[in-house]
């Protein structure tokens, strides 16, 4: 049996495990781009563009081209700046699709066109709207994405704060907000698809085309989620009761919400809730998740192919999201990646040479970074780093996988805990109802790439967290790069 691991000493763990790794590090080179002098790149959201360029919209309502993002070194002159469209409101997503350029207004979704090939947009259409808006501070609109069928797709925030008059009923019921609403392919009016959201500032894709939300921490929210999108999936959030009573709504109202009930006994006793794939420990995997993205570029981003890579505001970094399906819902790991960037992370992109460009903007909250706006980028050196690749869930524990062959080490100093949440209408909550993990058993494979270990005590619907010890490679002794690892077990799999 392996001792449990406290709050504060899983955060000095992994304090010090990521401490003088990032940036600039041996494994991915940290470039930060310059920004022309009197434009404030608030960055919203970015698209890498077929021919290589990058569109980025910033949330004071421009759109910019640049012309070589992976110049090196990144100075103005070498990245070409140029912009693209004006004129817009609250630019917070952007995306490319059949040959153009969807942006997410506050209100719609936008799509913008160069008829005349000068460079500039000259035609700004709007194909998606529907959604309430009163005025209220927090009503941000995020996205677009597209499915597989090329239905448009946008998260929503809940209404919070006070509210325009003027803005008739949606004064007093503003439309789908803490919903995701869909728009059919061509242009529309935006319909609920899936309700129970607080602020799900990140909406993305896997490999496989399925969407997934990232959320805030709040009322309702316990802590930080990974959701994956479904119609008619209800995620927990009250404010978006009052629109299941419209006859157009997927989802069904599940009644009075319980109150004080842990988020394990709440996916057994309310009618259609369901959990998020991942839980982020609040401070130990960030305070504050945002844009995500799907890394399909084969390999050029190094050994974490079709995992997900989440933007963090407030420690300005990273965090990586490994899924599995277990009975046909995915579940999985978090693991932190990167953290001290310039700024605050809020949109991400793959460029076409398989580098990371991260989006910042520090405007309305704080973040460790102290630059108020900016881009980097993050490029694989090529030297591979020695992590958790995956961490898998077994009927009777767990199995790590590594990036490169490790050495044996005394596995029974790792230190690993299971816990689970409040579910609330008061804000957030700490951990609660911790149990130290009963871990025996540990066999590393013969080739040194695979771990399993026999846990006696696992428990459905809850975050089971570990810290590894000293693990270092077969070869050079290199050392793990990253100790800390949490999986959310919303169901133990029958074999």
């Amino acid at each position: 049996m392996v001792k449990g691991i406290s709050w504060l000493g899983a955060l000095a763990l992994l304090t010090a495990g990521l401490q003088g790794q990032v940036p600039d590090d041996a494994f991915y080179r940290v470039l930060t781009y310059e920004v022309p002098k009197g434009l404030n790149l608030e960055v919203g959201g970015m698209a890498s563009l077929p021919d290589g360029r990058l569109a980025v919209a910033i949330r004071r309502g421009e759109v910019w081209i640049i012309q070589n993002p992976l110049a090196d070194p990144p100075t103005v002159e070498n990245l070409g700046y140029k912009r693209f469209a004006s004129g817009l409101h609250e630019l917070l997503g952007m995306a490319w699709h059949d040959g153009h350029l969807y942006v997410t207004q506050r209100s719609e979704v936008t799509r913008l066109a160069d008829t005349d090939g000068d460079g500039e947009a000259d035609e700004y259409l709007a194909v998606a709207r529907g959604w309430g808006v009163s005025g209220a501070y927090h009503e941000y609109a995020y996205g677009p994405v597209f499915d597989r069928e090329g239905n448009l797709h946008n998260s929503l925030n809940s209404s919070m704060g006070k509210k325009w008059k003027g803005a008739g009923a949606d004064a007093e019921k503003p439309l789908w907000r803490g919903w995701t609403v869909l728009t059919p392919k061509g242009g529309g009016r935006a319909t609920g698809f899936s309700a129970g959201y607080r602020s799900p500032s990140g909406i993305g894709t896997n490999a496989e085309g399925e969407i997934f939300v990232t959320d805030q921490q709040g009322n309702w929210m316990p802590t930080n989620p990974l959701f994956h999108v479904r119609k008619g999936a209800f995620f927990g959030h009250g404010d978006s009761l009052q629109d299941m009573q419209r006859p157009d709504s997927p989802v069904k109202h599940p009644g009075k919400l319980p109150e004080g009930i842990t988020t394990a006994e709440a996916m057994r006793v309310i009618p259609g809730y369901q959990p998020p794939a991942v839980w982020f420990p609040y401070v130990k995997a960030g305070q504050s998740p945002t844009g995500l993205r799907c890394d399909l570029t084969g390999g050029k981003f190094g050994p974490f192919a079709k995992q997900l890579f989440v933007g963090e505001f407030v420690i300005s970094g990273l965090h990586r999201v490994f899924l599995e399906k277990v009975d046909g819902e995915y579940q999985g790991a978090v693991f932190p990646f990167v953290q001290d960037l310039q700024c605050a992370v809020l949109s991400l992109d793959f460029l076409q040479d398989g580098s990371l460009v991260v989006g910042q903007t520090n405007r309305g909250w704080n973040s460790y970074g102290n630059r108020p706006f900016g881009i980097q980028r993050l490029v694989w050196t090529g030297r591979t780093p020695l992590e958790v690749a995956k961490l898998e869930a077994r009927p009777d524990g767990f199995r790590f996988s590594f990036t490169r062959p490790v050495a044996a080490t005394d596995w029974s100093r790792t230190q690993a805990q299971s816990f689970t949440y409040t579910y609330t209408a008061k804000y957030g909550s700490p951990e609660i109802d911790p149990q130290p993990l009963q871990l025996t058993d540990w066999a590393l494979s013969a080739d040194g790439l695979e771990l399993t270990v026999r846990c006696a005590n696992l428990r459905a619907g809850y975050v089971h967290e570990f810290v590894l010890p000293d693990v270092r490679t077969r070869d050079d002794g290199t050392p793990l790069r990253r100790n800390y690892a949490a999986y959310t077990l919303n169901r133990i799999p029958a074999r």
